[in-house]
């Protein structure tokens, strides 16, 4: 008997090799999947990884109006001639242009998932531009799956559609976690001692930890402020970055990018293929973001044992409990992240509470095959519809 046809489209592959890691693998057992992305060469390469075939489309992160005609353009004819039964968009460019190619094409299920909105952080004309970009995505779609409850109520306060056409499938999360994976006890000492010794961090220095992009809507402006206030009184302190800049969306602030470069304290890595390690060598993880969807790094730092402090925002509100498993604060505050980060360095009893329920925490609700067979149990729901 021949598998369904299913089409996973995100507007990067970047997303499908990071963000949804091993899931296109998992359900190439129960259908025939293609990736639809950007990069190529890239795209390819994250195929080859999940064992399922790829198809190419150029889109842009930007609002680019003649590019994402086209693209839909090219992408109705690859639909209406490869048939899939599902079509499941992920990412706001790939969402509007799947979406609305998969209706023009009359895929019978097409699914949309929502890992944030950048749009809550705009105002003005391009706000309400974004507004009917989302709106039509949902028109569009069949389904939408926020990926927390956060998000749910958002998508719902803006009417952005029927609250009947929404689920948060699991317990949030668009992948969920593999715990066996992000496990300290897997990690080589020898290989963390040199990490450590190439950073310049010494055994009795402790270390804050930031994964991800060096955006403003990250926090990384308030917590590069924070730490130097920290790390004037405790100099044996430590920041590390492990993430790349972006110059072109949403830049830091230049004297921020200028304390990142001179401050020998805070340690910058740029983007790394296997962050584990560095969160190893960590003692806390600092996530100051003014939105997100369900973000991978704070389950990630969790599993590896780390506390975190992160904003009080959707998705991180909901992996992280109160004083139980980290602490939560108000969004782009930074005297907030110096108390919290001043509390988890001098409270030690405090700081190993914390220590102590992070990774139980995440195994005991995000592990990844749990998530997986969710995702799947909803693909066949709508298929046996």
């Amino acid at each position: 008997m021949q598998k369904p046809k299913l089409i996973r489209l995100t507007t990067v592959p970047l997303s499908l090799d990071k963000l949804l890691s091993g899931q296109l693998r998992f359900m190439s057992a129960f259908f025939e999947v293609t990736a639809v992305s950007a990069e190529k060469e890239y795209l390819e390469k994250v195929g080859e990884k999940e064992g399922v075939n790829t198809f190419h489309l150029e889109m842009t992160r930007k609002i680019t109006p003649l590019k994402d005609i086209m693209a839909v353009i090219k992408l109705v004819k690859y639909l209406k001639k490869a048939k899939p039964k599902i079509v499941h968009t992920h990412t706001p460019k790939a969402g509007i242009v799947g979406m609305l190619a998969a209706k023009l094409a009359r895929v019978p299920f097409r699914l949309h998932t929502v890992a944030g909105l950048p749009l809550v952080e705009t105002k003005g004309v391009k706000r309400k531009v974004l507004d009917q970009v989302e709106k039509v995505t949902y028109r569009c779609a069949t389904k939408v799956y926020p990926n927390s409850k956060g998000l749910a109520d958002i998508i719902i306060q803006n009417n952005y559609c029927p609250k009947e056409k929404l689920k948060v499938i699991a317990q949030g999360s668009s992948n969920g976690i593999d715990t066996s994976f992000f496990n300290p006890e897997k990690m080589d000492k020898n290989e963390l001692a040199e990490i450590k010794n190439k950073l310049k961090i010494k055994e009795s220095d402790f270390v804050f930890i930031f994964v991800g992009r060096l955006v403003a809507d990250k926090g990384i402006n308030e917590l590069v402020v924070a730490f130097e206030q920290i790390n004037s009184k405790y100099n044996n302190t430590k920041l590390l970055l492990v993430g790349p800049f972006e110059n072109d969306l949403d830049p830091l602030q230049s004297k921020t990018i200028q304390r990142i470069k001179t401050n020998a304290n805070i340690i910058n890595t740029g983007f790394q293929n296997d962050i584990r390690p560095y969160l190893a060598i960590a003692n806390l993880l600092v996530f100051p973001s003014y939105r997100e969807g369900f973000p991978n790094v704070v389950m990630q730092a969790g599993a590896m044992g780390l506390p975190c402090i992160v904003s009080d925002i959707n998705g991180c509100n909901e992996i992280i409990i109160e004083g139980d498993n980290g602490t939560i604060i108000p969004v782009k505050n930074t005297q907030a992240i110096i108390e919290k980060m001043e509390k988890c360095y001098t409270d030690s009893e405090y700081y190993e509470k914390l220590k102590a329920n992070a990774r139980t925490k995440i195994v005991e609700r995000y592990e990844q095959k749990v998530v997986w067979e969710a995702i799947l149990e909803e693909y066949n729901r709508n298929l046996n519809n």
